[in-house]
């Protein structure tokens, strides 16, 4: 089993140009020129530049932390809710376990696109709403994977002479369950930012995502598709960037769950 060296490097590349990249490449992301609209990748600009003449490179570099603080911060809030609601349902059962259910089976009667859709389009967004709304949407593969596991780990003999010996509820789930479950929550994580990059990408691609002058990988993939058909590298750096970035998470996902399956293997 090889470790994903070349993509923890590709994401590690993409994290320090989007937060750092403005250390070293001075253009701004804003400054319109009319003299340069829609000019192809040169010693000047690198990666072109859009249909009002603004520098592609620069506003890769800044659209970037939008996009990444979106992702990671809406994994974050997905997979803790989904921790959260899956080890309660998993331990506590009984009614606790029949509401969480009802819940979950009605988040997914609704297509998650659609029900973004839906909340977007009444609310202005901005990335701290994003955050929120995708969060909100995509914490359910989360919550019934630990519930799952948590069913499994319940019925351990450790388990039930703690709870025979009355220790509390919380010091069993926080001491015990966390850990057993640690590597199920930092797989989800892991396909949650690139879901939530996505996402948030598919919302600014349809003119719902970060408003002006906010931008994301998504936004200015958008803006070049009006003219995709004379100026490529509009749309195909930032899609480049939302590729590589959910392609790199993709492979640290599927080398954690090969490596818990192993574990489980050997025990």
């Amino acid at each position: 089993m090889r470790k994903p060296v070349w993509s923890i490097a590709i994401l590690i590349g993409i994290v320090i140009l989007s937060f750092f990249g403005q250390f070293f490449y001075h253009a701004s992301p804003y400054e319109l020129n009319k003299e340069a609209i829609l000019m192809p990748p040169s010693l000047e600009h690198p990666l072109g530049t859009d249909r009002l003449g603004r520098d592609l490179l620069a506003r890769i570099i800044e659209g970037g932390k939008n996009s990444l603080i979106i992702g990671v911060g809406s994994a974050v809030i997905a997979s803790l809710i989904g921790l959260i609601a899956g080890v309660s349902a998993g331990f506590f059962r009984g009614i606790v376990d029949r509401l969480f259910v009802v819940v979950v089976d009605l988040f997914l009667t609704f297509p998650t696109f659609f029900l973004l859709l839906a909340l977007v389009s009444y609310i202005p967004a901005s990335s701290l709403v994003l955050i929120v709304v995708i969060s909100l949407t995509g914490w359910m593969g989360t919550a019934r994977m630990i519930r799952s596991e948590s069913y499994a780990i319940a019925k351990k003999p450790f388990i039930k002479i703690l709870q025979i010996a009355k220790v509390p509820s919380y010091k069993i789930i926080l001491k015990y369950f966390t850990p057993l479950l640690a590597p199920i929550f930092f797989i989800s994580f892991t396909f949650g930012v690139g879901g939530a990059i996505l996402a948030e990408s598919g919302l600014s691609f349809l003119g719902l995502g970060v408003l002006p002058p906010e931008m994301s990988w998504g936004s200015i993939l958008s803006e070049g598709k009006e003219v995709i058909d004379i100026a490529w590298w509009v749309s195909f750096f930032p899609g480049l960037m939302i590729f590589l970035v959910t392609f790199a998470l993709i492979n640290i996902s599927d080398y954690l769950q090969n490596l818990m399956n192993k574990k489980e293997k050997m025990l």
